[in-house]
């Protein structure tokens, strides 16, 4: 047998990788590391804002609700810190920068004014709902338990959607730009997340 006939024997020994093998583990990794990225930051948003708000004179009624959807959002984000370890899946490596942003964004839009703080909640929520949606639609036959737990998720995010419109959030200034800034951060975010 020659050199090259041995070669060729050996490469037919060793399985090639198929299409598709691994890519729904890849897949839920990006799904699982976003989602965690997205109720960190989400957590961090209230937070920020609740702090700026939480004492002044006529906030009382905001900094209840800021602390209520900042539960709704520390459950979330709790349920996707288990589902991490669970699947042996890293956070991304943004999140040092995301707590960042969140913050500076929680807090700029509180300083603001209490309806940017709702035009905030209205725009970053429209980003997730449709996020949640897309993912519940891609798992829903693979994994009903997992879309059973987004579809729960997204009701909470939609609730928190539609009470800021319902508290004067496109009354807001400059609502139409730091609505369209806040959801194209939020996207950008979303891909960062999935890869990095």
């Amino acid at each position: 047998m020659t050199q090259a006939s041995d070669t060729v024997a050996d490469a037919r020994r060793i399985p090639l990788p198929r299409p598709g093998v691994g890519q729904e583990r890849a897949r839920l990794a990006e799904m699982l590391r976003v989602d965690h990225a997205g109720e960190f930051a989400a957590v961090h948003i209230y937070r920020a804002q609740r702090a700026v708000l939480e004492g002044r004179k006529g906030k009382d009624a905001i900094a209840a609700d800021l602390t209520e959807m900042e539960g709704h959002e520390a459950v979330h984000l709790a349920r996707f810190e288990a589902l991490l370890n669970q699947n042996r899946v890293r956070p991304t490596a943004m999140i040092p920068l995301w707590k960042l942003a969140a913050t500076a964004l929680g807090a700029g839009t509180a300083l603001i004014s209490e309806k940017a703080a709702h035009a905030c909640t209205e725009a970053v929520e429209s980003v997730i709902e449709k996020h949640y949606a897309d993912q519940i639609e891609e798992v829903r036959e693979r994994d009903p338990e997992l879309a059973a737990e987004l579809t729960k998720f997204r009701e909470e995010e939609l609730a928190h959607h539609d009470h800021a419109i319902e508290h004067g959030s496109r009354e807001a200034p400059a609502y139409r730009l730091l609505s369209s800034v806040i959801k194209v951060g939020c996207k950008a975010a979303i891909k960062i997340s999935e890869r990095i």
